[in-house]
């Protein structure tokens, strides 16, 4: 079935928010983005990926890294809703002038300002009472990526790149699951860091192509217009850079091989998305960008076979 029978504009229409909410509280709700769960996997991945990493750096079993992985879960959701609400309250008469976004809550007038910075406080006050129950090392960058949040939706503003500030933002992940677990920084984490920008950087390029030509109209940056026609070679470079300092974090951490071929179907799932990806078709583009859930899994699953210990002999 075409998208057109399930959204309004970028809100879906029937989800379980509208079939299981009350409907007073469906538009705050759909202010934090529960009804499309995307996102919040994508800010998830990074998390889990060093948390994985840092257990094998330290030699810790996974199963003493799911209390982590359940903060950090719960976490990705509020933080994700959080700045989904922060960028609404900002862009709030820009997206009243483009079609995908009109109908999002504080556009439409469905939720005031004054209750979108009362839930927002509300969030992120939750959201804090998961980062202090870290270590030290993770509060204190926890806290550090609050401002970037913060910042975020007035890139657009300033830079045609506002996707590298994003992609300094959503990455922050692999630096508070690694400290998560290993209490101390470490260079597998930056090199997880920077692997991760570059995964954000190519998945919201394509993103953007939605909204392509309305931003041209209203005078807003994005590294689609940015890019134009060389945008495929270039998420291809993006998603290369990825994957490469994906498998050096992988190294240095002293993953066993088993990550290495098992990180081929995240290569190939990145190929597959260069190859359909055509930025002259919106649609197309969100399925794209949607379909880097999978590859966050598919990473995963490479990190937590790297976890393994082998006994064939001249594994590592």
């Amino acid at each position: 079935m075409s998208n057109a029978r399930h959204m309004a504009g970028d809100m879906p229409v029937n989800g379980w928010i509208d079939r299981a909410v009350p409907a007073s509280l469906r538009p705050f709700l759909k202010l934090l983005r529960l009804d499309r769960p995307v996102g919040s996997w994508l800010l998830l991945f990074p998390c889990w990926w060093s948390l994985v990493l840092g257990a094998v750096a330290v030699d810790v079993r996974l199963q003493d890294c799911i209390p982590s992985a359940l903060l950090f879960w719960v976490g990705a959701i509020l933080m994700r809703g959080a700045g989904c609400a922060i960028n609404d309250v900002l862009d709030r008469d820009i997206d009243r002038l483009v079609d995908r976004t009109r109908s999002r809550p504080l556009a439409s007038g469905a939720v005031s300002v004054r209750a979108a910075l009362i839930l927002i406080g509300l969030v992120m006050l939750a959201g804090l009472l998961i980062l202090v129950s870290f270590n030290m090392a993770t509060i204190l960058l926890g806290l550090a990526s609050v401002p970037m949040f913060l910042a975020y939706p007035l890139m657009k503003r300033l830079t045609m790149w506002p996707q590298v500030w994003l992609g300094l933002t959503f990455s922050w992940g692999a630096l508070l699951g690694w400290t998560a677990v290993t209490g101390a920084p470490g260079w597998p984490m930056l090199a997880l860091y920077a692997g991760a920008f570059f995964w954000v950087l190519g998945y919201d390029t394509i993103y953007a192509h939605q909204d392509r030509e309305e931003d041209r109209m209203v005078g807003i940056g994005s590294s689609a217009l940015a890019l134009g026609e060389r945008t495929k070679p270039a998420v291809a470079v993006f998603y290369g850079m990825a994957l490469f300092l994906f498998t050096l974090s992988a190294a240095l951490a002293g993953v066993s091989w088993l990550f290495y071929p098992c990180l081929v179907p995240a290569l190939w799932h990145a190929a597959r998305q260069v190859h359909q990806l055509d930025i002259d078709d919106p649609s197309g583009c969100l399925a794209v960008f949607q379909s880097n859930r999978e590859f966050g899994w598919l990473v995963l699953g490479a990190c937590l076979a790297g976890h393994l210990s082998i006994t064939i002999p001249g594994s590592g």
